[in-house]
């Protein structure tokens, strides 16, 4: 069925299709009013809606607009009335297994009347049984037994034989979804809030594979604020609700795009965030990158992607959505050894750019040092001075084979671009090849590197020589950290990012030195 979504801001509808066998999500931020967007479609239906919560599962009733369209208006009033005499408000889960035990024993009854009557002798398939099946699918080890009107539950060889009462909630959610969506009306559209909660996220996603497997005839639609949940359901379409107003009753939202180049889940937790994005490379968990720019961009959701064609191609793709989500996005990668050419390149695409060949040398910056002297007490005229005679020394003991790696990195970014092309026949192609020698001059191409090189040593280009030396051994062997008051280089890193982590002046300056090198300006 095709329903019409809640009012936008702008006044403008869409409309989504819901048909059986189908899924959609909606996810937004807490707060953003998808709980309310989805209440809205589930008035629009009517009876066709049929609303679930492991919290009504779990907890005593809710007072929800949605109510008529959920387990209690589908099971008997005899039974909830019943089970609200002992004075309790009951949950979703004590409703329905009270409801399939019902059932359960009505169709025994009706079975033992059939062969008194001597008609057809034949047990049929309950709903109970469809629960216990998939409960057993589940949790494998554990067992469902019906002993004196009751559900009883065991794990493995354990003899102990207890109630639902005693089950973990994940194992209560699981169960109240099984036997609830049982009762949902046919081609009914299933709506379930938080679908995550309560649940381990390893059995998630094949848990709601095979509940919309069991009501194939059902379409289903998930309220969630969880993008690895919103990834999992493949090909559905995804609603993004960013916010809404309670005067005019409408809602800032949208039905996601193709994120092609970007993973789904990564995608939706970062227009989640609704904070502008950095993507980084490096391992969210180790590397240095990883601790340092949240520091310098605080104001950013900051996202380790490894390598930097990753980063160029995230950052390039969110860009390109910029009028769907409305966040600005940058990307930040090392300089290595890329030349001018290709930094102002990336730099045109928002992709930061270091003025240092790797992050290993954003902590070798004049400023950075003479600050983190200054801290620990020792002289900081004599560290920088010590470091850049160090640094520069260093360089020029492994010119030449600093020279050769730039100029690999140049001839081979060229002659990925010379080759690919379109060659009408592969004459027209080796001819291409066997000029490109020439072409490149890759001696010429060294031999001027060495030239360039020997320039930042002659004139003690300090930032010069940062900008290409790529050479992870030197922050140890420059001896900085002893230098700046620490016993080694893992110290010394982790002093600075202590100190810009905190609110202490000097915070500030290593902030600007970091952005200066970015090529920011913060005046």
């Amino acid at each position: 069925m095709n329903v019409n979504l809640p009012r936008k801001k702008d006044g403008c509808t869409d409309t989504l299709s819901l048909q059986p066998g189908c899924s959609a999500v909606v996810i937004g931020a807490n707060g953003a009013g998808k709980t309310r967007f989805t209440s809205a479609i589930v008035e629009q239906l009517g009876e066709k809606a049929f609303r679930i919560s492991a919290l009504d599962g779990l907890y005593e009733r809710r007072k929800t607009a949605s109510a008529d369209f959920s387990l209690r208006s589908r099971c008997d009033s005899g039974i909830i009335a019943s089970l609200e005499r002992t004075g309790t408000s009951p949950n979703g889960l004590e409703i329905l297994l009270a409801q399939l035990m019902h059932e359960e024993m009505l169709n025994l009854i009706g079975y033992k009347l059939r062969l008194a009557n001597g008609g057809e002798g034949k047990l049929k398939r309950t709903k109970l049984d469809k629960v216990i099946e998939l409960w057993q699918d589940i949790f494998p080890d554990n067992k469902v037994l019906i002993d004196s009107g009751k559900i009883l539950f065991a794990r493995g060889i354990d003899p102990d034989i207890y109630s639902a009462l005693k089950l973990s909630d994940g194992e209560k959610t699981v169960l109240y979804y099984a036997g609830a969506i049982l009762y949902a009306p046919e081609g009914a559209v299933i709506f379930v809030d938080s679908p995550e909660m309560f649940l381990h996220p390893t059995l998630t996603a094949s848990l709601w594979n095979r509940l919309e497997r069991l009501r194939h005839d059902c379409a289903f639609c998930y309220t969630t604020h969880d993008p690895e949940f919103a990834s999992s359901r493949n090909g559905a379409p995804v609603i993004w609700v960013r916010d809404w107003n309670s005067e005019s009753q409408a809602w800032d939202y949208d039905i996601m795009p193709s994120q092609d180049g970007i993973a789904p889940d990564l995608y939706m937790s970062l227009v989640g965030a609704r904070k502008p994005v950095l993507f980084i490379e490096g391992d969210s968990q180790r590397s240095i990158d990883a601790r340092l720019y949240p520091l310098i961009f605080p104001d950013y959701t900051v996202r380790s992607l490894g390598s930097c064609n990753k980063v160029i191609e995230a950052t390039r793709t969110f860009n390109g959505l910029a009028s769907f989500h409305r966040l600005d996005s940058l990307g930040i990668v090392d300089r290595d050894r890329r030349d001018n050419q290709e930094v102002e390149y990336l730099r045109g695409k928002r992709i930061l750019v270091p003025e240092v060949a790797e992050i290993e040398n954003m902590f070798l910056i004049e400023e950075v040092i003479r600050t983190m002297a200054t801290i620990n007490g020792t002289d900081p005229d004599r560290a920088v001075a010590k470091v850049k005679h160090t640094v520069t020394a260093l360089f020029n003991a492994e010119l030449r084979q600093q020279a050769l790696q730039h100029t690999r990195h140049y001839m081979k970014k060229m002659v990925e671009r010379r080759v690919d092309g379109r060659f009408p026949d592969i004459g027209t192609l080796e001819k291409h090849v066997s000029g490109l020698l020439d072409e490149l001059n890759p001696r010429g191409t060294y031999e001027n590197l060495c030239r360039e090189f020997h320039r930042y040593v002659d004139s003690n280009d300090y930032r010069g020589i940062l900008r290409v030396y790529n050479q992870k051994s030197t922050l140890s062997g420059c001896n900085v950290a002893q230098l700046c008051g620490y016993n080694n280089k893992d110290k010394y890193i982790n002093g600075v990012i202590s100190i810009l982590g905190s609110k202490r002046p000097e915070s500030a300056v290593l902030r600007k030195a970091f952005r200066e090198a970015l090529g920011i300006s913060d005046s």
